[in-house]
């Protein structure tokens, strides 16, 4: 968590916003190389992906007739959309701006300043960030590799200030699910669990399932691959837990009144947009099993947008993601991006248009 009181020009600013955003070397050499393959890409709408546009911008444009109406939980329509898209009750489900402001609602719902709440790492850093703007601490424990990624539900650090176990599911980066023995440990501990599954309806060598007892997260961000029309969810495992929750969603009433009268007729061109993702991803992922070979191992991938590329610890990762923009013109993550526990790890995206990809991994393997 940030620590020290930030100070800029003499104006002081909470402990919240102490992120030292120096630069690294990494984002200096990209800020050099703007032409670089971007193998990171991760916005949907910068992928060269068929949209079904027109038929968009008439749904959007019939929300946008609707009235203001300020139900703090999400107009009854698009609580219903959401239900019958993930088979639960409408009753069960509240409309947020975002997956982080679902995040946001939660760590106010769940935990007071101080608190903390434990994650799995690899993970994506964002979490870190949502955490600490809620003033509570993110603590971690360990995905283990056998074989395939795995929840090492002994080193769960659980103390009395523990409000909720957090799981990505896939995970991201690495692309594993929650399996259902590992579901039922994580239950056996008796906290509140929180399920970020953005990426649950792209299954790859693997279809998971979701996590039933759970707040469960999702979104139009990757259920219909709409960053940008900003309306997420969330499932809720308990009917106690609505009133309070709508407490907390009336101080901002932040969902956009058009994109939730659109919703229905969103959700309904969804699986179009997701099938045009699948088969991309689907793609690059076979490209990456035809290239990768030697000394490189593409570690398992259940599901996601990503994929984990293990290789000889010969440098450090950040020395490998150097190299191979200045060296071969090509953007990759280091692992130490996802918090990876060791050296020896990048990530790629599989959302990249695929004549990128194959390019891009191609001269990073023949090095």
């Amino acid at each position: 968590m940030p620590g020290q009181r930030s100070t800029i020009n003499g104006q002081r600013f909470s402990r919240r916003t102490d992120w030292n955003p120096a630069p690294n070397r990494l984002s200096l050499a990209r800020a050099r190389h703007p032409e670089a393959l971007d193998l990171t890409l991760s916005n949907p709408t910068r992928a060269s992906l068929p949209y079904p546009l027109d038929e968009l911008s008439a749904a959007m444009a019939r929300g946008a007739r609707a009235a203001y109406d300020p139900e703090p939980l999400g107009l009854p329509m698009a609580r219903e959309a959401v239900a019958r898209a993930i088979a639960c009750e409408a009753a069960d489900v509240v409309i947020t701006a975002s997956t982080s402001e679902a995040y946001s609602f939660l760590f106010k719902l769940l935990c007071d300043a101080g608190d903390n709440d434990v994650t799995p790492t690899p993970s994506y850093p964002l979490l870190e960030h949502l955490a600490a703007l809620e003033g509570i601490e993110l603590r971690h424990f360990p995905l283990e590799f056998h074989k395939r990624w795995e929840l090492d539900t002994a080193g769960i650090p659980i103390d009395a200030r523990t409000r909720a176990i957090i799981v990505v599911n896939p995970n991201n980066p690495t692309g594993s699910f929650i399996a259902p023995g590992e579901q039922e440990a994580i239950a056996a501990l008796g906290m509140p669990v929180i399920s970020d599954e953005v990426f649950v309806d792209y299954p790859l060598e693997s279809r998971g399932q979701t996590v039933r007892a759970a707040y469960a997260l999702g979104g139009l961000s990757k259920a219909a691959g709409l960053p940008h029309y900003k309306l997420g969810w969330i499932r809720v495992p308990t009917r106690e837990a609505i009133a309070p929750l709508e407490l907390i969603a009336d101080s901002f009433l932040s969902v956009a009144t058009p994109v939730q009268a659109a919703l229905p007729e969103i959700l309904d061109l969804a699986p179009r947009i997701r099938a045009a993702i699948a088969e991309r991803t689907r793609a690059n992922l076979a490209a990456a099993r035809r290239l990768v070979g030697g000394a490189a191992q593409l570690l398992p991938v259940e599901g996601g947008w990503s994929a984990v590329i293990r290789i000889p610890r010969t440098m450090t990762d950040e020395e490998f993601a150097l190299d191979a923009l200045e060296g071969h013109g090509v953007v990759i993550h280091p692992g130490y991006f996802f918090d990876f526990d060791r050296e020896g790890y990048f990530v790629v995206s599989l959302l990249t248009p695929s004549e990128d990809f194959v390019d891009g991994l191609s001269r990073i393997l023949a090095s």
